[in-house]
């Protein structure tokens, strides 16, 4: 089993850059693929990126393909959010996920795919 702790949200105005972070435990973290996903107020939880449990594949939403970055540092069992030039249609709150992941090329862009969940960061944009 793996629990998962998101931090590095907060209030940032549109434009600007904030790192989100997803603090595995556990001593296989490299044998996960991770992905974030967000969900705003009313709306259902959507798919933000994912990357392989190698960290050599990665995969974006079109809503942020080009300005957010997926990462993670396996020796640290920490995986990241780099979210540049946001807008205000980013305010949610991300979560990360985690799913054992056989071959180390693989990655998931679904909810159901995965069954490890962290509790949530909320970032709200202001304009």
């Amino acid at each position: 089993q793996v629990q998962l702790v998101e931090s590095g949200g907060g209030l940032v105005q549109a434009g600007v850059t904030l790192r989100l972070s997803c603090a595995a435990s556990g001593r296989t973290f490299s044998l996960y693929a991770m992905g974030w996903f967000r969900q705003a107020p009313g709306k259902e939880r959507e798919f933000v990126a994912a990357i392989s449990r190698s960290g050599d594949r990665v995969y974006y939403a079109d809503s942020v393909k080009g300005r957010f970055t997926i990462s993670r540092d396996n020796a640290k069992n920490t995986v990241y959010l780099q979210m540049n030039s946001l807008t205000p249609e980013d305010p949610a709150v991300y979560f990360c996920a985690a799913r054992r992941a056989v071959n180390s090329g693989t990655f998931y862009d679904t909810s159901d795919d995965y069954g490890y969940w962290g509790q949530g960061t909320q970032v709200t944009v202001s304009s």
